[in-house]
């Protein structure tokens, strides 16, 4: 399982959230919403939250990207790409199927 951040969402991270060097990224399952993946749950992130028992982490530009055991449950199988969308000036995530 990997977490894959275009360089314009890490903007978007940096810009509207406003993380820095050294901050992280925590992406977690909620309750409500949407996914292509899981019905009733979406996807979410905190920052800064504490990095004990990770799956995954992925660093770019300082900034560390990570998911915990809590929800390996809603990532078994994907990949996590995280996107910009432009037309909604937000992130958006999408999933790939691990081969």
């Amino acid at each position: 399982m990997e977490i894959k951040v275009s360089d314009q969402a890490l903007q978007w991270f940096k810009d509207d959230v406003e993380v820095s060097d050294g901050d992280t990224i925590k992406f977690q399952a909620k309750y409500g919403g949407y996914s292509p993946i899981h019905e009733g749950f979406s996807l979410a992130f905190a920052l800064n939250e504490p990095m004990e028992d990770t799956i995954t982490t992925t660093e770019k530009d300082g900034i560390t990207f990570f998911i915990d055991v809590t929800d390996a449950w809603y990532f078994e199988g994907y990949n996590l790409i995280v996107e910009y969308n432009e037309q909604l000036d937000e992130v958006a995530y999408d999933y790939e199927e691990i081969q």
